[in-house]
């Protein structure tokens, strides 16, 4: 068996291109295998001012991997005796326009173009800051001098149960296995869903025989053992087919797309 070196990146934007070139250029001998964020395929495309690569022209889709969610979570600056769900801080936001301030963990991602979309529906002109991951914006929060932020769910649960900060709602099409509690944005009155995932694709000429025999070793994503380690770190197992990958891809790229154009949000690369 040849050995493989599996390249994964989780960045949208700046060093996320690093492996993804990596692969691009790689023989495709099945020696090589990309594993990355599905946001990351679709995102970078749509805010490069020249793309550096079309997902379905340089890869072969392999399977989708495993799932994770996102959510909108507030800290001090917003009054909890006044806002005990997500309702509520929509109309705290509307009332205070000039405190509607957010942080995301990077430019370019889901949490950066979640808050456009929050900002297109609920009609209120927000100012987002970007920080470097999830840490320094739960800093802030806590500290009062941020007043609510979109982030990973798993980043933000630690703190959220110990009082310091309230996640309102989720992003995934369910209530996560993780905090069950919390409704999704789509509970709260909001159509969307902002899912983040992991895929797996390699090089474009790869055999398709091939791509297939990886997707269907994805099956083991359905064992207990797998299922338990893969939760423990905040990912929900999936795995499916190169066509599910694909399909999946192209919903995603469909539904953000006109979001991402509206921002006029670019990357010079």
């Amino acid at each position: 068996m040849l050995d493989r070196n599996v390249i994964v990146e989780n960045r949208t934007g700046g060093d996320g291109l690093i492996a993804i070139k990596s692969v691009k250029g790689a023989n495709p001998d099945g020696t090589t295998i990309l594993v990355t964020t599905g946001p990351t395929m679709y995102l970078l495309p749509m805010v490069e001012t020249t793309p550096s690569f079309d997902t379905a022209r340089d890869f072969v889709p392999v399977s989708q991997l495993v799932r994770f969610e996102f959510c909108v979570f507030v800290g001090p600056a917003v009054p909890a005796a006044e806002v005990k769900d997500f309702q509520q801080f929509v109309a705290w936001l509307k009332a205070n326009p000039d405190k509607a301030t957010f942080g995301v963990p990077s430019n370019g991602t889901i949490p950066h173009f979640t808050g456009s979309r929050l900002e297109e529906v609920l009609g209120v002109k927000m100012t987002r800051v970007v920080y470097r991951g999830s840490a320094p914006i739960i800093n802030d929060l806590i500290g009062g001098h941020l007043p609510f932020a979109i982030s990973t769910l798993t980043d933000a649960i630690p703190q959220h149960r110990a009082g310091t900060i309230r996640i309102l709602a989720v992003s995934s099409a369910t209530r996560s296995p993780f905090l069950p509690e919390a409704p999704t944005l789509k509970e709260s009155g909001i159509d969307l869903v902002a899912d983040g995932w992991y895929g797996m694709w390699l090089p474009a000429g790869s055999p398709p025989d091939f791509a297939r025999k990886l997707s269907e070793a994805a099956a083991a994503l359905a064992k207990a053992e797998v299922r338990e380690k893969l939760q423990a770190i905040g990912l929900i197992p999936v795995g499916s087919t190169p066509e599910g990958l694909t399909q999946q891809l192209a919903a995603n790229t469909a539904f953000w797309q006109p979001i991402v154009e509206a921002t006029g949000y670019k990357i010079t690369n």
